[in-house]
């Protein structure tokens, strides 16, 4: 009797009755077809002894409630057996401008780059504390507008410039982050300040931690100056506060779930900010608001002080208004803390030059031929062409089924949110249609065990055919959601910079380029190479200028 027995009783959990009666034979043939069985009368009769025994279990564990951040056990790794990467690091000089000025309309200022930024807050032309001013102005003068802004953390920030001030001022220049303004997506948790996750059930929440991403940030000496938007537990752009807009067209949604992060750079109300990706939540905000988003391979960024959505799917990484801020973020944030557990300390070596001569690139020619309209994007290679580089088409496929994230995604997350599911709290949350997170969150408690452990079978091979294709080139060019792109990336863990590369009815259009796993360096350099060409990232929108 050993034919997957155990998937019956998961279903029993959501049915009270069970608790109080025996399992009848009866209730486990009509339970079978939700799980695609058929067992006999005599089998049904052995197993019933076994399911009740689990279901006791199953009550057991439910007597202890488990926080959102406590991890399983299960580590995923996104590296294919015997696969190496390069492991030594090389050094990184940032290019910082030497005649860098105040620009005569102090709004220009919104819109400088990093590297501008820093130039000036070096050279002593503006205090970080007067620029981090500047920034939370503009975050109160616009954040309703844009409907961006859970909470201003303007204590802290003015506190982190002054200290920023005092070190500079002494000689003790930490870096080209050192007194630079920016955002966090309201799903990292900083000490003494509410973290909502963007939903009523936690918009008083307060958590002691230290989000990993934000320890660093500070250590590299840059200032939070605002938690961001999310959609509601990272889904969307609907929050508990309203819907964050695109600030290029403010009827319309920022998209998300980094709604907040995307939106406020994109209208220049912070230099960058800090987003999260389980499925798009970086790519496609970043789509909509016309921003450049990294993220990075799986792994490379802690976790820690994050809500958990998806254990073996979630990245943190910047949303920036160039390939060459998202690479300077980046390498503040990235590599190992001692506790996030899936995080690898490979290098990132990052020179910001692309030698088209010696780089191997090719693009998903499928998933071009499924736009209705390719010009961008076919746009967008034609450019990288005339910089010197050879371009070949590559067919994106996997013999595996796609739709095995809505397996992976929705067991993990069901789990992460368990205490609301059966507190009753999901009731609080915005949205409750049939694809909101309450209805998956419920409908998950379906997902046998069984089959969660051979969509992760069945991932291991989708890993191995798309990084053998991978493998072979440096950067890979495909639009961002075609044929599954989005989702097939997201679960081999491959890392993807969302860049603008045109517009269409005046709003930003956006191309992605895929790289190795652990090489952001290069996608980054070759993004790079296609905006000090092109000036789409150096384009805003009227109403925030």
């Amino acid at each position: 009797m050993k034919k997957q027995l155990t998937i019956l009783v998961l279903v029993f959990l959501t049915f009270p009755i069970f608790a109080q009666s025996k399992i009848t034979k009866e209730q486990l043939e009509k339970t079978e077809q939700l799980f695609d069985l058929q067992f006999t009368e005599s089998e049904r009769d052995s197993a019933l002894e076994s399911i009740e025994t689990y279901l006791k279990v199953y009550q057991t564990m439910h007597k202890n409630a488990l926080k959102n951040w406590v991890s399983p056990a299960l580590l995923f790794d996104p590296m294919p057996a015997g696969k190496k990467v390069n492991t030594v690091q090389q050094s990184i000089k940032w290019a910082m401008p030497t005649e860098v000025s105040l620009p005569q309309n102090k709004n220009d200022l919104a819109f400088y780059s990093i590297s501008q930024l820093a130039s000036l807050i070096k050279k002593k032309k503006i205090t970080s504390l007067e620029l981090t001013q500047f920034f939370i102005q503009r975050l109160k003068t616009w954040g309703d507008t844009l409907q961006c802004v859970v909470s201003l953390t303007e204590e802290i920030a003015l506190k982190q410039a002054r200290q920023a001030d005092a070190e500079i001022s002494k000689g003790n220049y930490k870096g080209i982050l050192h007194g630079i303004p920016y955002g966090i997506k309201d799903l990292l948790a900083v000490p003494n300040t509410k973290t909502t996750w963007g939903a009523g059930s936690y918009k008083e929440q307060v958590i002691d931690q230290t989000a990993t991403v934000v320890s660093k940030l500070e250590q590299a000496g840059a200032v939070m100056v605002a938690k961001l938007t999310l959609g509601e537990l990272a889904m969307g752009d609907v929050w508990f506060g309203g819907r964050t807009k695109n600030p290029w067209n403010l009827k319309q949604g920022s998209s998300g779930s980094s709604a907040g992060s995307a939106s406020a750079t994109a209208a220049g109300l912070v230099p960058f900010a800090i987003g999260t990706e389980t499925w798009g939540s970086i790519v496609s905000p970043s789509t909509r608001c016309g921003t450049t988003g990294l993220r990075p391979t799986f792994g490379r960024v802690s976790r820690y002080g994050a809500m958990a959505l998806s254990w073996s799917l979630d990245k943190i990484g910047p949303i920036t208004r160039s390939a060459e801020d998202a690479a300077i973020v980046f390498e503040a944030i990235r590599g190992v803390d001692g506790k996030d557990k899936t995080v690898s300390n490979f290098p990132f070596n990052y020179t910001g030059k692309a030698d088209f001569k010696k780089l191997k690139i090719g693009y998903f020619k499928n998933n071009f031929d499924s736009l209705k309209d390719a010009s961008m994007e076919l746009s967008t290679i034609e450019t990288l062409r005339k910089l010197g580089a050879t371009i070949e088409p590559v067919s994106f496929q996997t013999s595996v089924p796609v739709d095995i994230i809505n397996v992976i995604l929705m067991s993990e997350a069901a789990a992460a949110f368990d205490e609301l599911t059966r507190s009753n709290q999901d009731e609080l949350l915005v949205q409750q249609g049939k694809r909101a997170w309450a209805t998956s969150f419920r409908a998950a408690r379906f997902i046998p065990a069984v089959e969660y452990i051979n969509a992760n079978r069945l991932r291991a091979k989708m890993m191995e055919e798309i990084d053998a294709i991978v493998s072979q080139y440096d950067v890979i060019i495909s639009p961002n959601f075609q044929n599954n792109f989005s989702a097939i990336t997201n679960l081999t863990g491959h890392p993807v910079v969302v860049i603008p590369n045109g517009f269409k009815d005046d709003r930003p259009t956006t191309i992605s380029f895929l790289g190795n796993l652990y090489d952001e360096a290069t996608i980054l350099a070759v993004a790079k190479a296609f905006q000090e060409v092109t000036d789409f990232d150096e384009k805003h929108p009227e109403k925030f200028k």
